[in-house]
């Protein structure tokens, strides 16, 4: 019953890994990335829609994303949308294809930037130590019916604690990589 709890919550760690690194993804590090703009709400004929469902990317060069949608009459709407996002760039529009150029960051702004990313490092082992903590309560549980004995809790805890340090290396892991590749010229 223990490692069903065990198996359980390192899925659920795994998750909050992999969400971590899609935060990051989402910061900008001066290059071109479809991760960027992926996720920005367009306001599509009366619909909250995501851009990636409205339109396909190509980065051409290191510091320019072509956005070309796959309805025209959404060009507009994607145009707002990006405008409006806090991406902090304007999209100039050719009629088939919708352009944006990322400028070089500051050296100021990629400082600012690796303190975002180190915040949402810092909730991403949040979410994993609150995932540890209800499975030592899912486990404590379990021994107060009489499911696990004594022994068992003990190892089933040292287990989870490896499980819960693993994913925090990971997430260390994950910042390290995002803060160098944020701070290189």
């Amino acid at each position: 019953m223990a490692d069903v709890v065990l198996q359980e919550t390192t899925e659920k760690m795994r998750k909050a890994v992999a969400h971590a690194r899609g935060e990051f993804a989402s910061i900008r590090t001066g290059r071109a990335a479809p991760a960027l703009v992926e996720k920005i709400v367009v306001d599509y004929y009366g619909s909250e829609v995501p851009l990636q469902q409205l339109a396909g990317f190509q980065v051409p060069e290191a510091r320019q994303l072509l956005i070309t949608p796959y309805d025209k009459g959404a060009m507009g709407a994607i145009e707002k949308a990006i405008q409006s996002s806090d991406l902090g760039l304007t999209p100039s529009n050719d009629g088939v294809n919708i352009r944006l150029t990322f400028p070089p960051l500051t050296q100021e702004r990629r400082k600012e930037l690796v303190k975002v990313v180190k915040h949402m490092a810092e909730e991403g082992k949040v979410a994993i130590r609150n995932l540890r903590r209800a499975a030592r309560h899912e486990l404590e549980g379990l021994e107060k019916d009489g499911e696990l004995s004594g022994d068992e809790l003990a190892r089933a805890e040292k287990e989870l604690d490896k499980i819960t340090h693993a994913q925090e290396a990971e997430i260390d892991k994950a910042l390290e990589a995002k803060e160098h590749e944020l701070l290189e010229d």
